[in-house]
């Protein structure tokens, strides 16, 4: 995550800010990031990305290799190249805080900055609110449809990147999870850690009670292991006879989990053989190509799994990889500007989002107007930096 420099932009950011330059307009200016419409299948999304939108705005500048390469690429010229060499964002963001429902049209950030301010993060600040906003939006629908058991993500391997990976594992934490198997994020952000082992451990021994054996007397409180890699059924009361012997020496087995074939029919038998082996305390935890359908489904189904390791599926969000979003200019040099264009017309001035909730705790609705125009419930957009 350190290739976020002012450079990792569009070319069309530089090109502007050259030509404003060249005119002389730097007046403030106002830009929104919100959602056109939902992805097919979504009734909301949720707001993530804000933390990384702050730390890219509080350290981005031009470091002297980029000037450099700016200057030499022919398409800049000196004076421009020049007046990038103290750029630092000085401008004001209000957001919705991370977390927050929200829906179509309605901005979750607001950044009022100089125009060359404003608009030359635009392509970073679009790329870190869509990612972890749309991750957070399908790992808040596998955490609804599990009903309160536990989901951990285990998607890093598959991940479209590194920093895919990485910012999946905060944006499912935030949306719900109880953890992931992403270590740099339990480093980063403190969110909690979980594994088991790979298939590969089971292989390397001769037998698989070995291999079971070896890795509880490594991690004696609670261990988790795999029981799939050769019969489930076999490896399961080969778990149950060694959990008898290891009790006694007070090591205990915490969890089992299942990675492939029908988990709701896997799951019955092994809770069926644990619970005849006087182990009704081990759980079961379920993975493999797991989604809020087949969770949903599982639960449905009164499947005994008390866990979900969620990946690929989530942190691709493989049913709506992406959204309709924008970051749009909504004022400048103090009258609002508005888009026109057919199918993406927006809404001109500056916006607020206000949301009221009934009795008993409840979302009632949001309205959406001017920003200093009062209406019904809770301003949902509030001062993140001022300043700067």
């Amino acid at each position: 995550m350190n290739d976020d420099g002012l450079l990792l932009t569009d070319l069309y950011q530089l090109t502007m800010l050259q030509s404003y330059f060249e005119q002389g307009m730097n007046d403030m200016a106002v830009f929104e990031f919100f959602v056109r419409k939902l992805p097919p299948g979504r009734n909301f999304l949720i707001a993530g990305g804000l933390e990384q939108v702050v730390e890219f705005l509080a350290r981005a500048h031009f470091s002297a290799t980029e000037l450099d390469w700016l200057a030499s690429c022919g398409r800049f010229r000196k004076g421009f190249v020049d007046s990038l060499a103290d750029w630092r964002f000085s401008g004001a963001v209000d957001a919705m805080p991370e977390g927050t429902v929200f829906f179509p049209d309605e901005p979750i950030l607001r950044v009022v900055a100089p125009l060359r301010e404003a608009q030359l993060v635009e392509t970073r600040l679009i790329n870190l609110l869509q990612f972890q906003t749309m991750v957070a939006s399908k790992a808040v629908r596998c955490v609804l449809a599990a009903e309160g058991r536990r989901l951990i993500d285990f998607g890093l391997r598959r991940a479209h990147g590194s920093e895919a990976g990485l910012l999946s594992a905060r944006a499912s934490y935030l949306a719900g999870f109880a953890g992931t198997a992403t270590v740099l994020a339990g480093m980063r952000w403190n969110i909690p850690l979980f594994g088991t082992m790979a298939h590969s451990y089971i292989q390397a021994h001769d037998r698989e009670q070995d291999a079971f054996e070896h890795f509880a007397r490594t991690y004696p409180a609670g261990t988790t292991l795999l029981v799939d890699t050769y019969d489930t059924d076999i490896a399961v009361r080969q778990l149950v006879s060694l959990a008898q012997r290891l009790q006694h020496e007070g090591i205990t087995i915490g969890a089992v989990r299942i990675d492939s074939g029908d988990l709701r029919a896997h799951a019955a038998n092994v809770r069926r053989i644990l619970d005849a082996g006087q182990l009704p305390h081990v759980a079961i935890i379920a993975s493999g190509n797991l989604d809020e359908y087949k969770i949903r489904d599982l639960v449905a189904a009164d499947a005994p799994i008390d866990s979900f390791g969620v990946g690929t599926r989530m942190n691709t969000s493989a049913d709506a990889p992406f959204l309709d979003c924008a970051y749009k200019l909504q004022e400048y040099a103090g009258r609002p500007r508005r888009k026109r264009s057919i199918g993406k017309a927006t809404w001109p001035g500056r916006k607020q989002v206000w949301r009221a909730y009934g009795a008993d705790g409840r979302m009632l609705f949001d309205t959406l107007s001017l920003q200093h125009d009062r209406a019904e419930g809770e301003a949902l957009l509030q001062p993140v930096t001022v300043g700067g």
